[in-house]
């Protein structure tokens, strides 16, 4: 598969210009249409109202996009039935000509590719509740391991294990910063209920954090930096809890396994939060893309002085 770089992302990551990588899953599968659309294009104006380019990622025709255009993004957004990619999907994906929406793990894989440093999104995969039987964990914790791409996301959200999650990416080696939080995000919560060791203050000490990772050699190449919502722009917690129960008691009554879950969680804290789960989708997207535009422009900051 080739990759295909948009022309002033090109020129922006040449010339050492701050770039972030935004994912494509959030257009196609986390959002209903139009919401996901306006929140791709607020995303991206998010990103260069702090100094940075943004880069959509997405699989167009085969094709792998590090940039996508104005129509790209309507076809994210609107077109029906575009297949989920993980890293392990994009070969079979170039070879049949599919469209595909990328995944945290493919987005980070392909921004890596590009040259991009910093990518953001809502939220990681992790490790689901009751994995011990079903075996089913994010394929988007290996990828961070091997990637070298640093996350700003709001944690992993409420419906997997959050401390599972945390004890997964400390076997794999993946640091886990919160950003001006010592408490893991919960997501659609500002605190998930999990301490962290470590926490930045600022912009600039996230950015020297991403640049001593390389020299250390460390066999892990990505980071984690958590970003929280603001207490005030939270869900409410009971409201929350109770869209919780309700939708872990209908994923059993129905059966949903695998990379079903997710979606008919999410789609059930829609339901049962009377869409107030996706206004605060919607400022985490936002928030977390300004944070890594303003830690990408600390990071080329840091390394042009170094030059």
């Amino acid at each position: 598969m080739g990759v295909e770089i948009r022309a002033d992302v090109r020129e922006a990551l040449a010339g050492g210009a701050p770039v972030v990588a935004l994912e494509s899953t959030l257009i196609s599968h986390g959002l209903p249409h139009p919401q996901n659309l306006e929140v791709a294009r607020e995303g991206e104006r998010a990103v260069r109202a702090e100094g940075a380019v943004p880069a959509t990622v997405g699989v167009i025709g085969g094709v792998a996009k590090v940039g996508l255009n104005e129509a790209e993004l309507e076809l994210m957004a609107t077109a029906g039935s575009i297949p989920k990619l993980s890293t392990r999907d994009l070969p079979v994906a170039a070879a049949k000509g599919s469209h595909g929406a990328t995944t945290v793990a493919a987005t980070a894989h392909l921004a890596a590719l590009a040259g991009i440093r910093l990518f953001a999104t809502g939220g990681l995969g992790g490790v689901h509740r009751e994995a011990r039987e079903s075996w089913d964990v994010s394929a988007d914790l290996a990828a961070l391991a091997r990637t070298p791409v640093a996350v700003v996301c709001s944690g992993v959200k409420s419906i997997l294990d959050v401390p599972a999650t945390l004890e997964y990416l400390e076997s794999l080696g993946v640091p886990v910063v919160g950003y001006r939080t010592r408490h893991f995000p919960g997501f659609y919560l500002t605190e998930s209920g999990s301490p962290l060791d470590w926490s930045v203050q600022s912009e600039g000490e996230a950015a020297r954090v991403i640049q001593a990772m390389p020299p250390l050699s460390l066999e892990s190449l990505g980071l984690v930096i958590a970003n929280p919502l603001p207490k005030d722009e939270q869900l409410d917690r009971e409201l929350h809890n109770r869209a919780l129960r309700a939708g872990l008691e209908a994923l059993k009554r129905c059966g949903v396994r695998g990379k079903d879950v997710t979606p008919f969680l999410l789609d059930r804290f829609a339901t049962e939060t009377k869409g107030e789960s996706l206004r605060v989708n919607r400022l985490i997207i936002l928030n977390n893309a300004r944070v890594a535009a303003r830690i990408a422009g600390a990071h080329t900051a840091l390394a042009a002085e170094r030059s």
